[in-house]
């Protein structure tokens, strides 16, 4: 558990620098923007590769790992339906269209509704740790955007029709991928199991 609450902090500590832009301008002025690019780069990557080593050594060691509720079976339906314009507003985040401009921060969105639908299917710590803590970063990153005026990856470019028909259609592909084997290879929980 120690591993993955280490990178859990390493991970959210380090994208709460953007939020505070003082603290963002001084550590580019420091390094200069890409040392600081480059330092936020590699500190993201250390703390994702802690969560996914403590997440999955949590998730194999019960009396270090809890499980705190048992959620009904029901609400792996809705995770289901969450997940859906989850991946499809985590593709809106990358291509201009008017789902992007009507969301406004559509990856925060995508990341809060990850992050709930998981919440609904797993009641054990690490989950708890680890979904709750996304939930809570994206909630209040959400709140921090409306003051630093930020616009994410594509900045100001404006969305058209042909953008929201990539970003569903690619939302789609992803979303189904996921169900039948992506989740389970990329993951190792597989969604749909075979009756």
């Amino acid at each position: 558990m120690t591993t993955l609450v280490l990178g859990l902090a390493l991970f959210h500590v380090i994208h709460l620098v953007p939020t505070r832009t003082s603290m963002r301008d001084s550590f580019v002025d420091r390094f200069g923007r890409g040392g600081y690019l480059g330092l936020f780069s590699v500190v993201s990557l250390i703390g994702l590769i802690l969560i996914i080593m403590g997440y999955g050594e949590a998730r194999g060691l019960a009396r270090l790992n809890p499980q705190l509720w048992t959620p009904p079976s029901w609400t792996r339906h809705i995770a289901f339906l969450i997940m859906l314009p989850a991946i499809i507003l985590l593709v809106a985040a990358y291509v201009p269209s008017r789902i992007r401009d009507r969301a406004q921060h559509p990856m925060l969105a995508a990341i809060k509704l990850w992050a709930l639908a998981h919440l609904l299917v797993r009641g054990d710590l690490a989950s708890v740790l680890l979904f709750g803590s996304f939930l809570a970063y994206g909630v209040y990153d959400r709140i921090s955007v409306k003051y630093r005026g930020a616009r994410g990856p594509l900045g100001n470019a404006p969305g058209t029709a042909r953008g929201d028909i990539i970003v569903v259609a690619a939302g789609l592909v992803a979303y189904v991928a996921m169900l039948f084997g992506g989740h389970a290879a990329l993951i190792g929980v597989p969604l749909i199991t075979p009756r």
